[in-house]
């Protein structure tokens, strides 16, 4: 019963024999002839890198639009490299998860009482779906995958290096992003050059996580150095950040990162530190976080601020707006009211409280639920559960084999964790500098698992 519930849950089918019967995969390859006498298809792999370096490198520095043509070139790379390639056996459960519910989302489209504002948030949910197929696409290399995270850590030192500068130098407050009636009313809050402290935050999360992991797989001396300083420029920046979403996604990912980093080295510790490795390290961790908050007064206010409830205004804000999104998913409760912010805010005015105008539901459940309706976020969560689910078999496979780009994985998987705690309570996920990062994550497990179920004995 228990294999049979997994086989369902996480799609374990033979995915060649429905391939090979597709009218959709048929036009897969369909120009392979062409593609072996041209120069510039030589370099397939090379020039989508390049065009995912290029979008990473720029995101935080550019507008929407400017992130939104690097997604538009990625699609049509991707088209290229898919009808000039002969057919592979790439096809995951994540992919087949990711055309439901896109497919989802173009029903909602066409069910939504404003079906113009929700096609274009239809348009700019399939750009990023295509960028994670263009992921899943090029990132099969270890170097890749080791250069693309590599370039991400350099830029996230950039961007935490001018949110610290903005800490000791100070910095314009661009919105009321502190309760006025706080102790912390004019405390600044650092946002470097993406222009919200909590869009920093989370833009942050998975360079901890993944400069953590790279102390543990570069070599030399001089990168490990390289690894700390990224790890603590970070860490710092997203304390500086004052994001209560931030802080706790941070936690999050240190918590699921220590828990998987135990699995992937407790074979090689004795039998007294197997035992008591991980309650020490909680411990000291929670020792550290008690002295904190009695020490830290900035970390005090703003943690327990978490619990005041209506007492805070973040927090009021918020439930007078989950209140009214309640409302919307009542009434529109299979397919919602259309995917994207446009729709959300045509659909919104109609169901909110005086004063309390809003652009999004502040939390990813929500905002999945409004947009697609239950049938969407029942996928939506069977998606997040296949993308653990094949990392976790991934990182597994790479630590029984000895293959140390599994390490990646383990910070992609901390790092998502992160993501989804503050997505709890907030909707920067939905930020192109964020949901790059998102779909980029995801496209690393579902580029190396095909490489996993192929060495598994038949």
């Amino acid at each position: 019963m228990t294999a049979s519930w997994q086989r369902w849950l996480f799609l374990q089918f033979p995915f060649e024999l429905w391939l090979r019967n597709s009218y959709i995969y048929g036009g897969f390859g369909l120009l392979q002839s062409w593609r072996g006498g041209s120069w510039l298809l030589q370099w397939a792999e090379p020039l989508g890198v390049l065009i995912l370096c290029a979008l990473l490198v720029f995101a935080p520095f550019v507008s929407t639009g400017v992130i939104g043509f690097f997604l538009l070139a990625g699609a049509a790379y991707w088209a290229l490299l898919s009808i000039s390639d002969p057919p592979a056996d790439y096809l995951t459960s994540i992919h087949v998860l990711v055309f439901l519910f896109a497919s989802v989302a173009a029903i909602a489209t066409v069910l939504s009482p404003v079906k113009s504002a929700a096609l274009s948030g239809l348009i700019k949910l399939c750009l990023y779906l295509f960028f994670f197929l263009l992921s899943a696409r090029v990132l099969r290399s270890p170097k890749v995958l080791a250069g693309v995270i590599w370039v991400y850590l350099m830029l996230s030192l950039v961007v935490s290096g001018y949110g610290i500068r903005q800490e000791y130098f100070g910095v314009e407050q661009l919105a009321t992003w502190n309760d006025p009636l706080s102790e912390l009313a004019n405390d600044t809050r650092v946002y470097s050059y993406l222009g919200n402290p909590n869009l920093l935050a989370s833009y942050l999360i998975p360079a901890i996580a993944f400069s953590a992991v790279a102390f543990l797989v570069w070599r030399t001396f001089p990168q490990k150095i390289l690894a700390a300083v990224a790890f603590f420029s970070n860490t710092a920046c997203v304390f500086f950040t004052d994001s209560r979403g931030g802080w706790l996604a941070l936690l999050a990912s240190g918590i699921v990162g220590a828990l998987m980093l135990y699995v992937w080295y407790g074979d090689r510790l004795s039998p007294f530190w197997r035992r008591w490795l991980l309650p020490l390290c909680f411990a000291f961790g929670l020792g550290l976080l008690a002295v904190a908050v009695v020490a830290v007064d900035s970390i005090r206010i703003r943690l327990f601020s978490i619990f005041a409830g209506r007492g805070d205004s973040s927090n009021n804000f918020r439930i007078n707006v989950w209140y009214a999104v309640f409302r919307m998913i009542g009434d529109r409760p299979f397919f919602g009211i259309g995917p994207g912010n446009d729709a959300f805010n045509l659909m919104y005015p109609r169901y909110m409280e005086s004063r309390f105008s809003a652009l999004s539901a502040y939390s990813v459940i929500l905002e999945t639920a409004v947009e697609v309706g239950f049938i969407g976020l029942s996928i939506f969560c069977w998606l997040i559960i296949n993308v653990f689910g094949q990392g976790l078999e991934i990182v597994k496979h790479c630590r029984d084999h000895k293959k140390l780009e599994g390490l990646w994985l383990v910070g992609a998987i901390a790092a998502m964790a992160g993501l989804m705690t503050q997505g709890l309570f907030d909707t920067v996920w939905y930020r192109p500098q964020v949901n790059t990062l998102w779909w980029l994550m995801v496209g690393m497990i579902a580029a190396y698992y095909p490489q996993i179920r192929h060495s598994q004995p038949k």
